[in-house]
């Protein structure tokens, strides 16, 4: 059994992502992780793009414990090859050479050929494409004090926030994932 994320939105959605960790497994142990110890619950989006993605964080949720980098997942694991990041899928985000954000996770809103094998895939939406379709349409007002030059950053007007997100995992033990030991930080993760 593939475990399965469910995402349940303050307005009572549900967005709920197949996880495939055939296709990143270490990506898929990070979000697991995080998930079990509430690093999503209570978290308002912080960054729309319409027509392109919506980055549930880009500051680290504001919490220490998710302030972590992971290796880059094809490097970890050579012998996978990965998913095109499109519209109903689920991707791990992260700062180019820096690696791979610890669990911040981001949603495609169209096929991103340009992320294939950097940003990998790690689940498919089942459920709630209308809400991320809803959410990407919501009023959004530009971010410019962004550390990080030539970004887009787009934060809803009215918070878009995530009540609570489980994993069921049928019972497996997952493990925490391999960690990209003393990197430096991405300027946007102040605590």
């Amino acid at each position: 059994m593939r475990p399965e994320a469910v995402f349940t939105m303050e307005n009572g959605a549900v967005i709920r992502v197949l996880l495939m960790p055939e296709s990143a497994p270490n990506a898929v142990s990070s979000f697991i992780c995080a998930a079990r110890r509430g690093v999503y619950d209570g978290h308002a989006i912080e960054r729309i793009v319409p027509g392109s993605w919506i980055d549930l964080s880009y500051s680290a949720f504001h919490r220490k414990d998710a302030m972590y980098l992971l290796p880059k997942e094809y490097d970890l694991h050579p012998e996978i090859e990965p998913l095109s990041p499109d519209a109903g899928t689920m991707c791990m985000g992260g700062y180019g050479d820096l690696g791979l954000a610890g669990c911040e996770v981001f949603f495609p809103l169209r096929a991103c050929p340009e992320f294939k094998g950097v940003y990998p895939v790690l689940g498919k939406v089942l459920e709630g494409m209308e809400e991320l379709r809803r959410i990407e349409k919501v009023k959004t007002v530009p971010v410019t004090d962004f550390p990080i030059t030539g970004v887009e950053i787009n934060r809803p007007v009215e918070p878009q926030r995530i009540r609570s997100c489980r994993v069921d995992t049928g019972g497996a033990v997952w493990p925490e994932p391999v960690r990209a030991e003393g990197k430096e930080l991405p300027p946007c993760w102040k605590a």
